[in-house]
């Protein structure tokens, strides 16, 4: 079975149909720049271009960067302020034409992750972490998801996390591997000291290059390993949604 999912983030706004059997695109993604500013008008726009490209009809699944509550965003961190109070799945659905689901989109690479990439078959305390514009969350317990846990703005050092060990501080720093890696190595310890998981799977597009950073962690007991699904994690897990 095919679902459509699209991801929504603070670079990139991309999607696929989704093979929900194999837990896989079906087809390649397309994807378009976010607007800045990420307007809901704009992003809205974008997401119709990106359906519009596969000529797609039916269910589609969607990914927000904030919390998303029966589907009205409470927060946009790294989005306009005028989507706060949003029902966005009403908003994508009348714009789209079709039934829309909106998740959380760290919940929904969660997910995907969970169900077909590195936890799949893990119990006890499972912590995706996508790391991107921001740092997203998604914390399983025996495989059952604590939505929107946000905990990428968790105080470290005195900043929000994200803002000190996201790709786009390491980008923007021009921070040597190494150096970020320190980073993250303490923001992985002080979500292990509040969570004490058995598992964090790291995702977003940094997945790709696990193998410059992750022989660098240090400090941290639990296993860490990569996103399987790495940056399509979040379209498999948004379609995961609108199929329910």
């Amino acid at each position: 079975m095919n679902v459509f999912g699209i991801d929504i983030g603070g670079s990139g706004i991309k999607g696929a149909p989704v093979d929900l059997e194999r837990g896989d695109l079906a087809q390649e993604r397309h994807k378009v720049l976010t607007p800045h500013p990420a307007e809901p008008d704009s992003v809205l726009a974008a997401v119709k271009e990106v359906v519009g490209h596969f000529e797609w009809s039916g269910p589609v699944g969607v990914t927000f960067p904030g919390v998303v509550a029966d589907g009205v965003t409470r927060t946009a961190a790294n989005m306009h302020p005028d989507w706060v109070g949003l029902n966005v799945g009403k908003v994508l659905g009348d714009a789209l034409g079709m039934p829309a689901t909106v998740i959380n989109d760290a919940d929904a690479a969660g997910m995907a992750e969970v169900s077909f990439g590195a936890a799949r078959g893990h119990g006890g305390t499972v912590i995706v972490l996508t790391f991107g514009t921001g740092i997203g969350s998604a914390v399983f317990v025996d495989g059952r998801l604590l939505p929107n846990t946000e905990l990428g703005h968790l105080e470290l050092r005195g900043h929000d996390a994200e803002h000190k060990a996201s790709s786009k501080a390491k980008e923007v720093e021009e921070l040597s591997w190494k150096h970020w890696a320190h980073r993250v190595s303490k923001y992985l310890a002080h979500v292990e000291m509040l969570f004490s998981p058995d598992l964090f799977v790291i995702g977003g597009g940094v997945s790709r290059k696990a193998e410059k950073f992750l022989p660098l962690i240090e400090g941290v007991r639990a296993e860490v390993v990569p996103a399987l699904l790495q940056n399509n994690a979040g379209i498999v897990g948004a379609a995961m949604a609108a199929k329910g």
